[in-house]
């Protein structure tokens, strides 16, 4: 029978959540690395045992952590990013420089061709790739060196680059979002980047339709359809049916249209799940009460799921990389919140329930599913 595997990371360690294929019952592991922040856990689709953590410590720097047992056991691989402070500037839109600053791993990505390789997007801003497993890394300077760095403009959360998405069909073309700057795509394996932010609007900068500077909060997509994609912006959620060559909005009927998570269930490219919170000054669900949003229709038309959801006096956040789906037959949705909740649904979203309480603040949530 099937299983699934829930990789949870937070502010204070790694935990690993397993089930069987009925996701009814949970076994928590963990933490791992307690007491340090980890920012994403993400295993290898080629190797069901093969795990990523970037683990982070305002005392002791960055940290890349692998397993090869599912979580079991874990060991420090080649940390050299020390080398991404390269000369280089960003500023601010009243012109005041800032020099390039290495300071954390938001978001591992593994390859979906090659078990030993795996991208790594960093603060500020830059992407790094190793093809041996985590032990050694290189940057992929094409993105810095696109021209338009120095207009990057670092978000409330700093100048993360927080989503990488792979296409299934062609291991060449990537898309990447930066907060605050947008989204970019390469063809050539990250050698040359072209930002893809037509259509994207932005009132909190001088020029609301400009090239780059859009505060994008994740974006997301299907992999039989891997040039539609859909995003969760700073305000609006939007959706591309040319590989980002053009964007319109989607956000239809939602309470708010701002919040941080965005994904697509396994088996339905065209339904989508969000999870609005009030505003960018109030981070928290409107009302105080906890829904995701489902669209069965790629956008505009939403329906709130509760059942099994707090309404009342709920005032957690859902961060952008906290959302993420199984690929069982019945596609399953999981969450986690700052509260230290991990929700799922087993049918899509029609009833949740908390599978475990009381971590700490969960910043990331990615799910195995083991054959």
């Amino acid at each position: 029978m099937s299983s699934v595997r829930v990789l949870v990371g937070t502010r204070k360690g790694a935990f690993v959540l397993t089930s069987d294929g009925k996701r009814k019952d949970w076994k928590v592991s963990g933490p791992h690395f307690p007491g340090w922040e980890v920012y994403h856990v993400k295993g290898s689709p080629l190797n069901p045992n093969r795990l990523y953590a970037s683990q982070s410590s305002g005392w002791f720097g960055q940290l890349i952590q692998r397993s090869d047992d599912g979580g079991v056991t874990w060991a420090p691989v080649g940390n050299d990013f020390a080398y991404a402070s390269v000369p280089g500037t960003h500023q601010w839109y009243d012109g005041t420089p800032h020099p390039w600053e290495f300071k954390r791993v938001w978001h591992l990505e593994p390859s979906l061709t090659d078990p030993e390789t795996v991208f790594a997007g960093v603060e500020d801003a830059a992407l790094f790739k190793s093809t041996d497993g985590g032990g050694a890394w290189h940057e992929l300077k094409g993105l810095r060196e696109h021209g338009s760095g120095a207009q990057w403009n670092p978000g409330a959360g700093g100048m993360c680059l927080h989503t990488i998405l792979i296409d299934p069909t062609d291991a060449d073309r990537m898309y990447i979002a930066i907060s605050a700057a947008g989204t970019f795509r390469t063809v050539d394996g990250g050698k040359t980047w072209q930002p893809i932010n037509t259509g994207l609007r932005s009132p909190q900068i001088p020029d609301e339709d400009a090239e780059v500077g859009h505060c994008v909060h994740r974006i997301a997509l299907h992999p039989a359809r891997p040039k539609v994609l859909f995003m969760q912006k700073h305000w609006d959620v939007m959706r591309s049916d040319d590989g980002g060559d053009s964007w319109h909005e989607v956000s239809g009927n939602l309470p708010t249209d701002f919040g941080f998570p965005i994904d697509v269930h396994a088996h339905e490219p065209e339904t989508i799940y969000v999870v609005p919170i009030k505003s960018d000054g109030e981070h928290y669900p409107p009302e105080g009460k906890l829904r995701v949003y489902r669209s069965r229709t790629g956008g505009n038309e939403w329906e709130a799921l509760t059942n099994g959801l707090p309404q009342q006096d709920c005032y957690v956040n859902v961060l952008r990389d906290a959302m993420a789906v199984d690929s069982m037959d019945e596609c399953g949705i999981y969450f986690g919140t700052t509260g230290g909740q991990v929700y799922a649904s087993p049918d899509g979203g029609d009833h949740w329930s908390a599978i475990v309480r009381d971590l700490p603040a969960v910043l990331s949530v990615e799910v195995q599913t083991l054959r």
